[in-house]
């Protein structure tokens, strides 16, 4: 009998974990993506350019029960972490491990740098985890199921996967290993009955008010995805992207997902072959974007792995060895820990980082400071408010009714939303992904209150350009320092024209 139960040391290391998450993530303030999904929440729609909805769906519930402070923004991005930890540990289970691999995975996960990056903001991502793992337990029922069993796991599996593409759409990258494993594997045979169908037809249901919303607005995620992977993202190439997991997943992780993979495809008959299928699958459509998208994957490898570390240390003569290999994980755990989980100040990290011989890597093209770009996108937002809320109160009450904010990225626009609230901002607009759709507000406005935007390329759409102050804060993301804030008059170009023209899907 499949036993999907986690260890108890695998809730000791959840419970761990959201305590890291919660007593210390709110430490530093809030993440630039944050600040963007907030401004999505105010606008509830089955799609936006550069995510489905489920997640903004999830956040403005819970906005409205619990508000939006900084450790609101946190619970539920350190409950999903949690619930990683656990489900990795049940995987273990599933595959045949006991309290030793059960409590080794779930010690793996706290081990992979890059799970702590991920899951100590509120985004899709942090919730991207449990879908992926929900689907694994459900692809390993399928596979040791009976005939009448395996009918209604199809229906779960397709739920699963509906809403997992709902919250990202890189469940899609799923669903294609799933069909592969299910073609190279005896699930195949399932294909002459109605229980994948009719999960396939859950799929589509779920997904199709989001694929109506792409249609509607000229499927603007297309565009985004190629921009992104043309002028933004960072190509890491074959050897460079493998690199990048012995490095964010942890170098001592690799000793499990490497070995655990190889396990999946030729140990037990063959019969969890399929989760190996789903890893290949996915490390090979991955391998061209950025190096966090497989973190997600390589759970399933993880557990695997830690099954087979259990197994070699079964011989009496080995138990002995069981607390020295948990302690190795644990100790790998606690080194990187600081670089993801604001324990220490931004000073003392850099510090951290120095001793270390550590160097912030950047999965985008974008120049980085003294901080990982993690931590560097929640500094300089208040400065920034402050700099705003001063130009927009030097001008006159006549010009403030013909005035509008407008900034360079959704970073800006979505901190200036949630700090310029105290100061008598306005809402700030910005022509960078989903804000670009909401429309420049006042479509008469004359004066513009230009934010990180190149003085020199303003001047070619306004007669008067006048820079004001730039962002000081030294931990802030260096290219967020460029530009100052600049007060904008006489529009040579009709608003809606010059709107039309900045459209920045990236």
């Amino acid at each position: 009998m499949i036993d999907s139960s986690p260890s108890r040391g695998a809730w000791v290391f959840a419970a761990a974990f959201v305590g890291l998450q919660l007593g210390w993530g709110p430490r530093y303030p809030v993440f630039r993506d944050e600040l963007y999904y907030l401004a999505c929440a105010d606008h509830l729609a089955w799609g936006y350019v550069d995510h489905p909805p489920l997640s903004i769906f999830v956040l403005a519930i819970w906005r409205a029960l619990f508000g939006d402070s900084l450790l609101a923004l946190r619970i539920l991005p350190s409950l999903a972490g949690a619930g990683a930890v656990l489900l990795t540990s049940g995987l273990a289970g599933m595959l045949g491990g006991r309290q030793l691999s059960r409590t080794l995975a779930a010690a793996g996960v706290l081990a992979a740098p890059t799970f702590f990056g991920i899951t100590g903001f509120y985004s899709m991502n942090a919730f991207d985890f449990v879908f992926w793992l929900l689907a694994a337990q459900v692809l390993l029922r399928l596979s040791q199921a009976e005939a009448k069993a395996r009918a209604r796991l199809w229906i779960l599996l397709g739920a699963v996967l509906g809403l997992g593409l709902l919250n990202k759409l890189s469940v899609g990258t799923l669903g294609v290993g799933i069909a592969a494993a299910v073609v190279a594997t005896p699930l195949r045979s399932d294909l002459r009955t109605r229980g994948p169908w009719l999960g396939v037809a859950i799929v589509v249901a779920l997904v199709a008010p989001h694929v109506i919303w792409q249609v509607q607005n000229g499927w603007p995620t297309v565009e985004f995805i190629r921009n992104a992977t043309r002028f933004k993202n960072v190509n890491l190439g074959p050897v460079g992207f493998f690199m990048a997991q012995i490095r964010d997943f942890g170098p001592v992780n690799t000793l499990l997902w490497v070995p655990g993979l190889v396990w999946l495809f030729l140990g037990n008959d063959g019969r969890f072959r399929a989760l190996a299928i789903v890893f290949v699958v996915s490390y090979l459509v991955f391998m061209s974007g950025k190096a966090y998208y497989l973190a997600t994957a390589l759970l399933l490898p993880l557990a695997a792995g830690s099954v087979l570390v259990e197994r070699l240390l079964a011989q009496p003569r080995s138990l002995v060895l069981r607390p020295a290999v948990l302690a190795v994980w644990l100790l790998a755990a606690m080194l990187p820990l600081p670089i993801v989980v604001p324990l220490l100040s931004p000073e003392r990290l850099v510090g951290y980082m120095n001793t270390l011989g550590i160097v912030p890597e950047n999965a985008e093209r974008s120049e980085l400071g003294a901080l990982p770009q993690h931590f560097a996108d929640r500094f300089g937002w208040e400065e920034l408010t402050s700099i705003v809320a001063e130009a927009w109160h030097s001008l006159t009450p006549d010009e403030r009714s013909r005035a509008i904010i407008v900034t360079s990225n959704y970073g800006e626009a979505g901190a200036l939303r949630y700090y310029g609230r105290a100061l008598g901002l306005p809402v700030a607009t910005s022509q960078h992904n989903n804000f670009y759709l909401w429309g420049p507000g006042n479509p008469d406005a004359t004066i513009v209150i230009a934010v990180g935007m190149s003085p020199d390329d303003l001047r070619e759409d306004f007669g008067d350009v006048r820079p004001t102050s730039k962002i000081t804060n030294p931990f802030a993301m260096p290219f967020q320092r460029d530009n100052p804030v600049t007060i904008c008059r006489q529009l040579r170009v009709p608003l809606l024209e010059a709107w039309a023209s900045g459209k920045q899907f990236i």
